[in-house]
């Protein structure tokens, strides 16, 4: 019997890889195949199942591919309604993979169809759970993404509390834990570092399991929950009904454009122009109305978060040799419409003597001798709410970078505004649309709050959670 976990960090993503004498299965698989046919070969495996323990939000499955090109059948839990062909299981449904035993249990809370997948190994014990997002290493799923009917988001809390406690909790403890996503998910809101646990400890430290009744379980499960992303319904809808070939995205999308070709294509689609090189190289020299969501960062729930549009046209500025990563990492999101990339990267933009921007970066230093200077300047806070309520600089503006377009009608083009966030990340995104909004006076303050907090700034200046958010 081998399992093995395979994390992708960026989406903090956990699919699975299950094989046992000539036969595999996959669990929660990511838009790109080829890893998955590739390993299966390798170890003269057939993958036989694809097991799918919900319709994701967060990202599309690669699902459909992967059934058509390895003959493997898709498996949903009970109540599951696909427009392609997926076997439906019923609660307690087997399945043999070599010698080991995958069995439904039918765990609905998250989502009405949510499923955790248990495996018994050879000798028929009890080794290991796939939770997707019902159970997570510290965290549950949160309820509020799926609500049907008459059902509220207490109601699915409810469920989510019957289905633990009647379906996973009584296993043994020493069965594993794993679930679909880690830390850094919008599928949670207090999701440990570590991606897998014995269901043992879990019991122990995980807040959810802890509850004492259904009724606090309920409320701390629901308390503080963020709106959702807004790719979200988007990537559960093409997850249930199916999309475009991974193969056709990226005949699409890997088109070397030389610049002339690049400045017609943006001119004739209206498609957006997308830099995803490093937030500092992005500062120095940009082509003009492009945005930055650096490929080294949280790229795609960024781009889902901010993108309002799946099919809107994308135009590529990347490192030399990183298209095709990024063109990936935007379908594993439901953006498939890349139609092209400026080859030679910004460089060869340069290298015609064309017209650029820039965007002004200060250190947290610099910032401090601004901030004495003028103390009345306006400096925008584009971290998350929760962070900014934890700590933050008493004459900072709270604007988080998931709502831009909610506060950007208060921007005025004729002032000079200071955007950090935590890390540098975040601030040159909002900069960079700001930029593109004809906001031209944009200052980013380089390493954000991280760097800011080692300046000399007065620590009366920093505000902790028990001071109201300042807007």
């Amino acid at each position: 019997m081998k399992i093995e976990q395979i994390y992708t960090g960026c989406l903090a993503e956990a699919a699975y890889y299950i094989e046992s004498n000539g036969e595999a299965a996959i669990i929660d698989p990511l838009r790109e195949i080829a890893p998955y046919l590739n390993k299966a070969a390798q170890n003269n495996a057939k993958i036989k199942y694809i097991f799918e323990t919900h319709f994701h939000a967060d990202f599309v499955s690669g699902h459909v591919d992967l059934a058509q090109k390895s003959g493997a059948v898709i498996v949903y839990g009970p109540t599951a309604k696909t427009q392609f062909e997926a076997h439906i299981a019923k609660d307690g449904e087997q399945f043999k993979i070599g010698d080991v035993t995958i069995t439904v249990l039918h765990t609905p809370g998250h989502t009405p169809e949510s499923t955790t997948y248990l495996l018994t190994d050879e000798e028929g014990k009890a080794h290991c759970i796939f939770t997707g997002d019902t159970l997570f290493i510290g965290d549950v799923g949160r309820p509020d993404l799926a609500q049907q009917g008459d059902m509220t988001m207490e109601d699915m809390a409810a469920t989510l509390y019957d289905s633990l406690h009647q379906k996973i909790m009584v296993l043994p403890d020493d069965v594993i834990v794993y679930p679909a996503h880690g830390a850094g998910s919008a599928c949670g809101k207090n999701m440990s570092k570590e991606t897998f646990d014995t269901l043992g400890n879990q019991k122990q430290v995980n807040y959810a399991l802890k509850a004492t009744s259904k009724e606090q379980f309920i409320h701390e499960v629901t308390d503080g929950i963020l709106p959702p992303p807004q790719y979200f319904a988007k990537n559960a809808a093409m997850n249930k009904l199916g999309y475009a070939s991974i193969d056709a995205v990226y005949e699409q999308g890997m088109k070397a454009l030389n610049p002339s070709e690049f400045e017609a294509m943006a001119n004739q689609s209206g498609a957006l122009i997308l830099d995803t090189r490093d937030p500092q190289q992005f500062a120095k020299g940009f082509v003009p109305n492009s945005i930055n969501i650096g490929l080294n960062g949280q790229f795609a729930p960024w781009v889902g978060a901010l993108v309002t549009d799946l099919k809107q046209p994308i135009l590529l500025i990347a490192d030399q040799g990183k298209e095709q990563e990024t063109i990936t990492r935007l379908a594993r999101v439901g953006y498939d419409n890349t139609i092209g990339y400026l080859a030679g990267g910004f460089e060869g933009w340069k290298a015609e003597n064309r017209e650029t921007d820039q965007i002004k970066s200060i250190s947290a230093t610099e910032f401090e001798d601004v901030v004495n200077e003028q103390p009345n300047l306006l400096a925008l806070d584009v971290r998350k709410p929760g962070e900014y309520q934890a700590e933050h600089l008493e004459f900072t503006l709270a604007r988080p970078l998931d709502y831009i377009n909610d506060w950007m009608p208060e921007v005025k083009p004729e002032e000079t505004y200071y955007i950090h966030c935590a890390g540098g990340y975040r601030s040159m995104i909002a900069a960079s649309i700001l930029k593109a909004r004809g906001i031209d006076h944009v200052i980013d303050v380089a390493g954000g709050y991280g760097a800011i907090k080692n300046t000399g700034l007065k620590r009366t200046d920093f505000v902790c959670q028990s001071k109201a958010m300042k807007v």
